[in-house]
Formats: structure tokens, C-alpha cells, sequence
């Protein structure tokens, strides 16, 4: 009897543990789901912000790739340009190594001759190459400065062959023709700029093509129709300035050219022009009546137009060989000559003369004409130049 009531007594208390087990069980298991819940919730918050976030991403990635497109859109415009450009340089060159190919027979004709006859550097090869130079239309005084300095460069490099002799030499040239980085300064400046020469050499149409390139530039040009004493000066210059769509101020022939350009000078300062380009008597009576009638002409620009640029360009016609060199010397004689415009390059052999003016004078050739086309009057490049000679 005893025995049962205890073991009663052991399975209620057994039960009792079970139940009051059981008890704790579901709320484990309900402080757990809870938990668990919190838990889930926290990481569903967590997921809507890293969507949140990807979504962000997302757009600004779109964003990039836009950017990235416009760029890319910038980068072939500029490759567009730089092609142009490219094209552009080789058809100068092209032309200009066409134009030069006179000059180059007559040139590098004789100096190729003296290398190709000589193996060694000695006194007979200098002096056979200077007599080529010579006769290349370089002219005693720059052809005997350009040996003296290639001695000196043959002699600091070492050079042991005469295809070292050439590079050298080239070398040497392109350094005689640099300009420096001013030199077309007049160009993005207020500026009157003076065109003298002989007639014949090409002013007129010279200073045509200037107008035609400078307003095509973006340039606003005003022509001054100085040359009044020349028969047809003022009417060839007018049939310019309307093929290059630029306004100019002329009166009757034989008409004070000082009076001409000071009515220009109102008219460009009137306009906001930002050059005035004026034409000159290429010949008066005598050097004289020349040098007079320039000054004047000077002492109105200063007194009208103090604050522009002045720019003095002398026209000269390469095809005149060591003539053209002594022109420029007189001219010098007269006013400070800024800049030279050499024409007719492509119908001389006589080139070779471009060395010797900016060597002996002291004077940068600025542009060259290697065609008739209003296009290929264009910026002395020394380099191109050389170039063209020697390749």
C-alpha cells in the first residue's frame, strides 16, 4: 500500500516536473520565435536598405554611363578634329613639298652630290659644301656661318660619317629659320598691320589672302587702299577685300595715303576691327620720297591709333633669288621690318634664299606662298620646312 501511494506521489511529482518542464519549454519557445522574429525583422530592414542602397548604385552607374557616353562623344568629336587637322598638316605638307621641289633639285641636288662624293670629313668637304650652299642661293656671308657652326657640331658630337654630317646640317638650318613664340602676337591684339614691298613681288594679292584666312579665323578686318599711286592698286585690292568678304576705305588714285589711312584707322576703331591691314606704295621717285612717305604714314597710325599693335611685313618674291635679300636690306635702311612674307615659292629654285634673309638680317620669314589658291599663303613652319628640304 505504501509502496503505490509513493510511487503515486512519484508520478505526480514526475508529471508535475514534466508539466512545469513542458511550461518552460513553450515559453523558451515563444521567447525564442520572438526573438527569431526580432531577428528576421532586423534583417528584412537591413535588406530593404541594401536595396535601398543597390538602387542608389544602380542610378548613379546609369549616371556614369552616361557621363562616360558624353565623353566618349567629346573624345571621337576631338579625334574628328585632330584627323582634320592631321589631313590638313599633310596636305600643307604635301603641297609645300611640291612647291619646294624646285628648290630642293637646286638645293639639295649640290649638297647631295658633295656628300655622296666624299666618305670622309676633311677641309675639301667643307669646302665643296659651301660652295654648294653658295650656289643654292644661301649666299656667301650665311652659307660660311652655317660651315663655321657645322664644324663646331661635328666637332662636340663626334660625328665620324658624313650621314651624321647631314643630320647635323639640317640641324643647323632649322635652328637659323626659328621663330620665336611671339611672333604672331599681332594677331590676338588690336593691330594695324603694314604691308610695304616693291611692286610685283605680290603684295596686293598677299594681303588678300591675309584678310580671307584672318576672317575666317573669326577676325573682324578692315583693308586700307594706301597704294593710291599705282594704276589698278585700289581696284585689285577692293576685288580682294570682296572675296574675302572684308570691308575697306579707299579714295581716287593719286590721293594722300596718309589721308586713306587715317580714315581707316577711324573706320576700324569705329567697327571694333580687330586688324587693319593697309597697303603701301611699293616705288615712289626715289628712296627717298619712300622712306618720307612711310614715316608719315607711321607718325598717323601713332598719333590715331597709339594703343594697337604695330605689325611691319615686308613682301618679297623668292623668285628673285639674292635680289630679294638686297630689298629687304634696303627696306631695313628704312622702317624696322617685323616679319617677312615670302611668295612664290613654288615657282623658284631660288628657295634657298628663305635661309639667307632670316640668317643675315636678322629678320623672320612669317609666311610663305607655295600656290596661287587663296589657301596656301600659310605660317612658316621651320621644321615643315626643313623637312620638305631634306626627307
Amino acid at each position: 500500500m505504501f509502496k503505490k501511494l509513493l510511487g503515486r506521489k512519484n508520478a505526480e511529482k514526475t508529471e508535475k516536473i514534466v508539466q512545469e518542464a513542458y511550461a518552460q519549454t513553450e515559453l523558451d519557445k515563444s521567447v525564442i520565435e520572438e526573438e527569431v522574429q526580432e531577428e528576421l525583422e532586423e534583417v528584412q530592414e537591413e535588406l530593404e536598405e541594401v536595396q535601398e542602397e543597390l538602387e542608389e548604385v544602380q542610378e548613379e552607374v546609369e549616371e556614369m554611363q552616361e557621363e562616360l557616353e558624353e565623353v566618349q562623344e567629346e573624345l571621337e568629336k576631338v579625334q574628328e578634329v585632330q584627323e582634320l587637322q592631321e589631313d590638313e598638316k599633310k596636305g600643307f605638307f604635301n603641297k609645300l613639298l611640291t612647291g619646294l621641289s624646285k628648290t630642293k633639285a637646286n638645293m639639295m641636288g649640290s649638297v647631295e652630290q658633295v656628300f655622296a662624293a666624299f666618305s670622309k670629313i676633311d677641309e675639301e668637304f667643307y669646302e665643296e659644301l659651301e660652295e654648294a650652299l653658295i650656289l643654292a642661293d644661301l649666299g656667301v656671308t650665311t652659307s660660311m656661318k652655317i660651315i663655321e657652326d657645322l664644324r663646331a657640331k661635328v666637332k662636340e658630337k663626334k660625328a665620324k660619317d658624313t650621314a651624321e654630317v647631314k643630320a647635323l646640317l639640317k640641324e643647323e638650318i632649322e635652328e637659323i629659320m626659328t621663330l620665336h613664340e611671339n611672333e604672331y602676337e599681332f594677331v590676338d591684339k588690336k593691330s594695324v598691320v603694314l604691308v610695304i614691298g616693291v611692286n610685283g613681288v605680290g603684295k596686293t594679292t598677299t594681303i588678300g589672302k591675309l584678310a580671307f584666312q584672318y576672317k575666317q579665323s573669326g577676325k573682324k578686318v578692315v583693308l586700307a587702299a594706301a597704294d593710291t599711286f599705282r594704276a589698278a592698286a585700289i581696284d585689285q585690292l577692293t576685288e580682294w577685300a570682296n572675296r574675302a568678304n572684308v570691308e575697306i576705305i579707299a579714295q581716287q588714285e593719286n590721293s594722300d595715303p596718309g589721308a586713306v589711312v587715317f580714315d581707316a584707322i577711324k573706320a576700324a576703331k569705329a567697327r571694333n576691327a580687330d586688324l587693319l591691314i593697309c597697303d603701301t606704295a611699293g616705288r615712289l621717285h626715289n628712296k627717298k620720297n619712300l622712306m618720307e612717305e612711310l614715316k608719315k604714314i607711321f607718325k598717323i597710325i601713332n598719333r590715331e591709333y597709339p594703343e594697337a599693335y604695330k605689325e611691319i611685313l615686308l613682301v618679297l618674291d623668292s623668285t628673285t633669288g639674292q635680289n630679294a635679300l638686297q630689298q629687304a636690306k634696303q627696306f631695313k635702311e628704312i622702317t624696322d621690318i617685323t616679319g617677312i612674307v615670302l611668295t612664290k615659292l613654288d615657282g623658284t629654285a631660288k628657295g634657298g634664299i628663305t635661309i639667307a634673309i632670316q640668317s643675315e638680317l636678322n629678320i623672320p620669314v612669317k609666311y610663305i606662298g607655295v600656290g596661287e589658291s587663296i589657301e596656301d599663303l600659310q605660317k612658316f613652319n621651320p621644321k615643315t620646312f626643313t623637312d620638305a628640304l631634306f626627307d
